[in-house]
């Protein structure tokens, strides 16, 4: 007789989820409905954590770097990882040399990356101290019209690798013989790119999205090193607002109203992009394979 899977078998990984996951939100919900420096006692004050956050400018400029930050990296990252997703999951002979040189970021950490990063856009002794017969006096970091732009090259850098090893591995799984009747048909490079490879690929674009949303909401560490929100609130996005107001401001709970927004936008964008692509209704692309 066929058994059941039994609940216990998922029960550490609920155990986990709940401990590290579920109840740390719960505390940080109930921390934005008080007033705490981080050393006393949470003193509760209702909504006012709320009322100011919806008259805070500087939060609602914060948000908005964020969107920039995020647009940029999609339009940026999805294309190039995509493309070269699709020729590391193919045959070349050189094909495993240069991948394992183009996915060393992923073996570095992310502090790591942000003070290279910092040390090579250095203005006095940086590469753009090397070059700057080309590109004239360019202050990558020091310039606020394109310091974030700055920012999401260095994120762009550290993470299409990750995102190239998912379109890699999905590559890999579209059946040949869609290629090789497409062959037979007459059809070239190109057209089966578009006509077989993207539409195949299509709920891993949509995976990949949600990750880079998820991930521009909660990008910090690089920010942090990288820039510190300068020169002066020009790269101060989102989750770097929200640690200046709580860890030097010593505003806990008004820190974790923002906390909690970051977390409703991030939930409420993804849901938006599945419920958008069809994604909760996938369906196997292989059929008649």
């Amino acid at each position: 007789m066929r058994q059941r899977p039994s609940f216990w078998y998922a029960a550490p990984a609920f155990a986990f989820f709940a401990l590290f996951a579920a109840l740390p939100m719960v505390l940080v919900v109930l921390l934005s409905f008080t007033s705490w420096d981080g050393l006393g006692t949470p003193q509760p004050n209702g909504v006012d954590n709320w009322a100011r956050l919806a008259d805070d400018g500087q939060a609602r400029d914060a948000v908005g770097r964020t969107a920039i930050l995020m647009v940029v990296s999609w339009l940026v990252q999805t294309p190039i990882a995509l493309l070269i997703g699709v020729w590391a999951a193919g045959r070349q002979r050189t094909r495993a040399v240069l991948s394992s040189i183009f996915f060393l970021p992923l073996l570095l950490s992310t502090a790591a990356i942000a003070l290279l990063w910092q040390v090579m856009l250095d203005p006095n002794f940086g590469v753009t101290q090397s070059i700057g017969g080309w590109l004239g006096d360019v202050q990558f970091l020091g310039n606020p019209s394109i310091v974030l732009y700055t920012v999401a090259f260095v994120i762009t850098w550290q993470y299409v690798p990750f995102h190239t090893l998912l379109y890699q591995g999905a590559a890999r799984a579209i059946p040949q013989t869609l290629y090789e009747a497409a062959t037979i048909d007459g059809a070239g490079r190109v057209r089966q790119f578009f006509h077989i490879t993207l539409p195949q690929l299509r709920y891993t674009v949509i995976t990949s999205s949600i990750l880079m949303i998820v991930g521009s909401l909660t990008t910090f560490d690089t920010v942090l090193i990288l820039t510190n929100g300068g020169p002066g609130a020009a790269s101060r996005i989102a989750p770097l607002h929200m640690y200046i107001t709580g860890f030097s401001g010593f505003e806990m709970g008004y820190a974790s109203t923002m906390a909690v927004l970051l977390v409703v936008v991030g939930t409420g964008l993804s849901l938006l992009v599945m419920r958008v692509t069809g994604f909760r209704s996938m369906t196997s692309q292989q059929e008649g394979a």
